[in-house]
């Protein structure tokens, strides 16, 4: 019986006959291997495939059929959106999302047990793991990330949640080489699923013994090192080497990783048009039959100048697999009919979102006046009556979706109906009743509403270039706002200045988003449209900050936090009361309470429910479901097992 233990007592089954299936065909298996693997072995090269893999290889149950080794997966960023390789080989995790997201299951860790308390959380690591370099991975490497990268003041300046949690940091404990502990002094029910979310610094991506040369602690000459590769000083060379918290390897090359793939041309290194990742012949999990994955040689990230490039490299089959940027409703006619020339099918990607386009004004922007503006409810209600959502829908969407505002969405059982539909009626008279009331009732000689200082009322959207339907939403606010006496500019940028502007300044007017949690544990885990507590609560960044320098007061910030209003503050209370809660009905109660007072307060302005969206994936590309769920906490595909994707 493995040592793990679930709050959900079917999802727990379901592990126990996942886990005893994998155990047994693991411990009587003969491995096999990669052809150019193979001749490695046979040149001395590389050792034996038996002496390359674990005591108990994770296997993974392909949805169609065992493949064949071979081909590069060719697919796309765009934007500097390089993020988004996690999606496809940066997903492992101590535990992870089931391929249909009903729970979670071991990784690199193949077991685990929690304490009644839901303090304490141990974890047990495969033995005979390796690094993709063949140097063992064990629990000094998860201590390094602890003691010498989290607790280190240089390069974490900032602890943050899930490892600080009641106001303290984690403390974690080595038990022996391949079981380490983590502690907390309160209750902590969302840490596991926390694990399983690609967003959060990851404990298992350290290796100790490659980083530790850049290391301070470790290196007593590692100062002149670092003059000599030309970084001011070892903590600049140190995560230039791969060791920063939270995203430490996809931006450079020769760092050991546990991924599939690793990366020969990393993103934005040479060649500015591609990325390169490689198999990983130290790669831990195996097909049924005993296949060492991954099946695929190489992935190919292809880097084209802005999302139109893309689509002609999708309709020309450039692409083997790709759902994001180019996937808009107006497109979907084009791509759906060029299948057979493009030599691609279409999948399913089912929506989870809780609004497909959040319209978010700056409400703690530097200027005072804006501010002021923006602060009050009654011009963001006004602001929502004057938009023509059933046109959106019928523009944008090609008639896809329904009126919704920012909400848990109706399959959820968190949906609040309140929340969901105030103030979607389409109504202009409403809008600019609503407006007046606000105290905007001075226009100038073009009917242009008047601010407080006597200035025209102007919000200019800044909206990544990337996202062509915000854009297209964008230009229509424009026309919808200027009826009731609102002028509205549009600016588009690169993705990575619109990161900086919306994220890291916030000197922004209004910004379109979307993402969050609209459905199941999301909704708890990623609420950053419930109450402004993390860096994507782009309407107000200054309270989120605030939130933040509460419990590390010597943070530093380019943004000067604000003090929040009490419903606000109350909001923050409910959530530190619900991440120190371990049970699941509890944790209901309080998340309700919680999306009451954000109904209350309405934050920001949705458009319509998210439409299941589609992407794109080669005719012979095999082990492709046809449908998987589109959330950035479930960083699809990863949890579908591209590791498993072979051409047929």
């Amino acid at each position: 019986m493995p040592r793990t233990r679930l709050t959900s007592k079917i999802v727990f089954l379901a592990l126990v006959v996942i886990l005893a299936a994998s155990a047994g065909v693991a411990g009587q298996m003969k491995y096999n291997e990669a052809p150019e693997l193979a001749e490695l072995v046979k040149a001395g090269k590389l050792p034996p495939v038996e002496e390359r893999l674990p005591e108990n290889p994770m296997v993974l149950e392909p949805i169609e059929k065992i493949g064949k080794y071979g081909g590069d997966l060719r697919t796309a960023l765009v934007g500097g959106h390089v993020i988004n390789v996690a999606r496809f080989q940066g997903y492992e995790n101590l535990v992870r999302w089931t391929p249909n997201w009903d729970g979670i299951m071991p990784n690199v860790a193949e077991s685990w047990e929690v304490n009644e308390e839901s303090t304490e959380f141990t974890f047990f690591l495969r033995k005979g793991m390796k690094w993709s370099d063949g140097h063992p991975f064990t629990a000094d490497d998860v201590m390094f990330w602890y003691e010498d990268v989290f607790m280190n003041p240089e390069i974490t300046p900032v602890q943050a949640a899930p490892w600080v949690h009641g106001g303290k940091p984690v403390v974690v404990e080595k038990i022996d080489d391949y079981t380490v502990k983590f502690k907390f002094d309160t209750p902590n029910g969302l840490f596991l699923l926390q694990m399983a979310d690609v967003n959060f610094g990851n404990p298992v991506a350290f290796p100790k013994h490659y980083l530790s040369q850049f290391h301070e602690d470790y290196n007593p000459d590692v100062d002149k090192l670092a003059r000599d590769e030309g970084f001011s000083n070892w903590v600049e060379l140190f995560e230039a080497k791969g060791g920063i918290f939270g995203e430490p390897w996809y931006r450079t090359t020769g760092c050991p990783t546990i991924h599939a793939w690793y990366f020969t041309l990393a993103p934005g290194q040479g060649d500015a048009s591609r990325a390169i990742a490689v198999r990983n012949p130290y790669y831990w999990k195996v097909d049924p039959a005993g296949n060492q994955l991954p099946y695929i040689d190489r992935i190919v990230y292809e880097m084209p100048s802005d999302v139109e490039v893309l689509l002609l490299q999708v309709l020309s089959g450039q692409m083997d697999m790709i759902d994001q940027y180019f996937a808009t409703p107006a497109n979907k006619p084009v791509v759906y009919d060029n299948q057979e020339r493009g030599g691609y099918r279409m999948f399913t990607t089912t929506s989870t979102m809780p609004n497909d386009a959040v319209i978010m004004l700056n409400m703690t922007h530097p200027d005072p006046v804006k501010r002021e503006i923006f602060q009050n409810k009654k011009f963001r209600i006004g602001l929502s009556h004057a938009i023509d959502r059933e046109e959106i829908i019928d523009l944008v969407y090609v008639g896809q979706g329904e009126p919704h505002q920012v909400a848990p969405r109706p399959e959820s059982d968190l949906y609040n109906e309140r929340m969901a539909k105030q103030y979607t009626e389409y109504d202009v008279d409403l809008a600019n009743q609503y407006l007046d009331e606000a105290g905007f009732t001075q226009r100038d000689r073009e009917g242009y509403r008047l601010g407080p200082d006597g200035k025209r009322i102007t919000i200019v959207f800044e909206i990544d270039a990337a996202r062509p339907m915000f854009i297209d939403i964008a230009e229509l606010l424009r026309g919808y706002w200027q009826q009731v006496g609102i002028d509205v500019q549009v600016r588009t940028m690169d993705r990575s200045l619109w990161e900086v502007r919306v994220r890291e300044n916030a000197e922004h007017d209004a910004t379109i988003h979307k993402f969050g949690g609209g459905t199941g544990a999301v909704v708890y885990l990623d609420p950053r449209y419930w109450l402004p507590m993390d860096g994507n609560a782009f309407y107000a960044r200054a309270w989120q900050v605030w939130r933040a320098m509460r419990d590390n007061p010597d943070m530093p910030t380019a943004i000067e936090p604000q003090e929040p209003p009490e419903e606000v503050k109350r909001q923050n209370e409910l959530y530190d009361k619900l991440l120190v809660t371990g049970d699941p009905a509890e944790q209901k109660v309080i998340m309700e309470e919680i999306l009451d007072l954000a109904a209350d307060v309405f934050y920001h302005i949705g458009i319509t429910t998210e439409p299941d969206n589609y992407g794109i994936a080669n005719k012979r590309l095999r082990n492709v479901p046809d449908t998987m769920p589109w959330s950035w906490i479930y960083p699809h595909p990863a949890p579908t097992n591209p590791q498993l994707y072979f051409y047929e």
